[in-house]
């Protein structure tokens, strides 16, 4: 097996947090469940995607404050909370007072555009400002000031009994250095390199200068970091889905195959008007697995990952996922568990 200069220094995993309509706690459990199993098996991160108006999690950052207290040592992050949805002075309050929860181990990855199907929610989202909200990097800009202990208002005091900031409460020491941004494209990544921010990169990216996904991936990765103050030391995670089948059942293995199946034509060509390209699901032993991840072009410049789990899959299939990656597919990519 080739190997790289450098092994495998974090490793985490990404879960949407699937669950029944009819009995969401259930789900709800079974993700927080996940993350102590991934801080169990040694894990550096686990992440939460954001789904809204669907049978997903559709607040990770609420979520992550019920983890921060059934862990203490891995961290914890979002990937990503997109901004169209959010007030961005409103959510540095929440991503703040659940990094203190956490000890500061909170890391809030975030994106900018429109909402998904906007023209449908536009009118539950924002009544009465839908035609003139700002969705540009701004929002991620206001949301890094005041996450940042920039001032929020130019008010300040005491006011009767009661004590006013100007400034974001509380503040969250070391917080505005753990925001990431969850990029697709060059320009984004040359924005988040700019603002001294984190870069994660998954198995989407547009296809701008090529059509080979990892070629794709390897120029935002560079372009990030060529923009970056901490140039080459500048963090980057990347974000493939990986289905180990070390000790998979034989219906295990079927259905990951199938759903690896299922889903390969996408990632020939470019998808839609945005030309987004996808990366092909890796399903098979750890060893087969760290072996087309070191073929990589774009894998061989990182040193962390944050792997997703599939979207669909049982309970124990996660939990087989997870303790193959912990016991079998870390220690190929030379990572080790956290303790």
């Amino acid at each position: 097996m080739p190997l790289t200069s450098e092994p495998l220094r974090k490793l985490g995993f990404l879960t949407i947090g699937l669950f029944d309509e009819a009995d969401p706690r259930r789900g709800h459990e079974s993700t927080l469940e996940i993350i102590e199993l991934g801080e169990k098996l040694g894990f550096d991160s686990a992440w939460m995607r954001h789904r809204h108006l669907q049978y997903g999690i559709a607040s990770p950052v609420a979520v992550l404050a019920a983890a921060t207290q059934r862990t203490s040592r891995i961290e914890l992050g979002t990937a990503v909370i997109p901004l169209g949805w959010e007030n961005p002075l409103r959510l540095a309050e929440d991503l703040a007072t659940v990094d203190i929860l956490s000890g500061g181990r909170l890391n809030p990855g975030v994106s900018v555009g429109p909402p998904m199907h906007y023209d449908q929610v536009k009118h539950a989202l924002y009544p009465d400002t839908a035609d003139i909200e700002d969705f540009s990097y701004d929002r991620v800009r206001r949301l890094l000031d005041f996450v940042r202990g920039e001032p929020a208002t130019d008010f300040s005091g005491v006011e009767g009994f009661e004590v006013f900031s100007d400034r974001v409460q509380p503040h969250a020491h070391g917080l505005g250095r753990r925001m990431w941004y969850g990029g697709a494209s060059l320009r984004s990544a040359q924005w988040a390199g700019e603002n001294g921010m984190n870069f994660l990169t998954s198995s989407v990216v547009k296809a701008e200068e090529s059509e080979d996904f990892a070629e794709i991936q390897l120029s935002h990765i560079r372009t990030f970091r060529a923009h970056h103050p901490d140039g080459d030391r500048a963090r980057v995670s990347q974000g493939l889905v990986v289905i180990p089948t070390d000790t998979a059942s034989p219906e295990q293995r079927v259905k990951y195959e199938e759903y690896a199946r299922k889903r390969t034509p996408r990632t020939a060509t470019p998808q839609g008007p945005a030309r987004m390209m996808f990366a092909p699901d890796l399903v098979g032993t750890s060893a087969e697995i760290a072996e087309r991840l070191y073929s990589h072009a774009a894998f061989r410049e990182i040193d962390e990952v944050a792997f997703a789990l599939p979207f669909t899959f049982d309970h124990d299939d996660y939990v087989q996922i997870l303790t193959d990656i912990a016991t079998n597919l870390g220690s190929a990519l030379g990572w080790q568990a956290a303790t």
